[in-house]
């Protein structure tokens, strides 16, 4: 049983940075988060180029047919990058189209989506609810009834899966937004855009069963566990870098002795969070029975991870890490969104313990 990624996804991962490092960074995301448009037209344009929105999409529907150790990989640079572009949100619909889409909603979805002509979203959120709890929205007669708010990518997205509500518990449907509207939402991301999506009467399509949706919040928890991995990583190489040049005192803060273990519990919490992720990475590709506990301990402790970094950036960085013009915040702000995107740390906290039980008793 090897965790590691495959050598085709560290190719992948260095060739990611290289091209995110250029092209995207704090600098694009601020153009970003002072525009108008809901995400950078150009840099997408650009991405799609590289063929990362087909990464996860078979070959016979016009994609790459990569593995989950490649979307790993991807979400992870993303999340390094704050690139203002909606990929994740779209492989969010490619992987519940892979999971739960009959052969005739693959064929008519998944290459528009993987040839970036069309973006993709998840709206599941319906206030503080949870993605365990049976949304208010509902499919009935072929049509979306209900309201989803705050949705990722939401402003950008022409395709959206969303929650329904089923005796059963949650399950999804698919429908094209042209006939839902659509109304911008504030969120503490600024980078990221969200959005308001009502339902009243859009056509739409049952997707799959509850437990597609339960198994597709598991897949995504790894793929988020991943995206606030690279997340944490940058805000802790900046703040370390800040430390090796920030003098007080006559000398560098990284040679005081409270700094040099601020900066280590940040590695030793993001190091213990990538070991998840990895599990989480090898179970959600190997369709392992693991994956439950795998994907909420890879959620719990990369929000973690991520938490305290971008918190512990912003405090060793001084007055000016508390200010607008510093890059702290969006990496702070990111940490929140991304903290919300599938579920609150403590429902995942009580997902793993769940987990943890249910193998317990099995192995009794």
């Amino acid at each position: 049983m090897n965790f590691d990624l495959s050598d085709d996804a560290k190719t992948l991962r260095d060739a990611a940075r290289r091209f995110l490092s250029a092209e995207a960074g704090p600098a694009v995301a601020r153009r970003a988060m002072e525009a108008e448009a809901p995400y950078d037209a150009d840099l997408w344009a650009k991405v799609v180029a590289q063929g990362w929105p087909a990464a996860r999409v078979p070959e016979r529907y016009g994609g790459l047919g990569l593995g989950t150790d490649e979307a790993c990989v991807l979400a992870e640079e993303l999340g390094r990058s704050l690139a203002p572009v909606p990929l994740l949100s779209t492989m969010a619909a490619i992987e519940a189209l892979l999971l739960a889409g009959s052969d005739e909603q693959q064929a008519r979805f998944l290459p528009r989506l993987a040839s970036g002509d069309v973006v993709g979203c998840l709206a599941w959120a319906e206030g503080s609810n949870t993605p365990s709890a049976n949304p208010a929205t509902v499919l009935r007669d072929g049509r979306l009834f209900g309201r989803k708010a705050p949705v990722p990518d939401g402003r950008s997205a022409a395709l959206a899966v969303v929650t329904v509500a089923t005796p059963d518990g949650p399950a999804m449907a698919i429908a094209e937004l042209a006939q839902a509207s659509v109304t911008p939402v504030d969120t503490l991301d600024l980078v990221r855009r969200s959005a308001e999506i009502a339902f009243d009467g859009t056509p739409a399509e049952a997707l799959g069963t509850p437990s597609h949706w339960t198994t597709l919040v598991e897949r995504l928890a790894v793929l988020h566990a991943w995206e606030a991995l690279g997340t944490a990583a940058a805000a802790m190489e900046m703040t370390l870098a800040y430390a090796k040049e920030r003098q007080a005192f006559g000398l560098r803060i990284g040679r005081y002795q409270a700094v040099k273990h601020r900066l280590a519990d940040m590695y030793i919490k993001a190091e213990l969070a990538r070991a998840h992720a990895l599990h989480g990475c090898w179970a959600w590709g190997s369709n392992a029975p693991e994956l439950p506990q795998a994907a909420a301990a890879a959620r719990v402790a990369s929000l973690d991870a991520l938490r305290f970094a971008a918190e512990e950036s912003v405090q060793l960085h001084g007055g000016i890490g508390f200010t607008w013009e510093h890059d702290c915040h969006l990496y702070y702000r990111r940490a929140r969104q991304i903290a919300a995107a599938l579920g609150s740390r403590n429902h995942w906290a009580d997902r793993l313990v769940r987990a943890l039980e249910l193998r317990n008793r099995a192995a009794a």
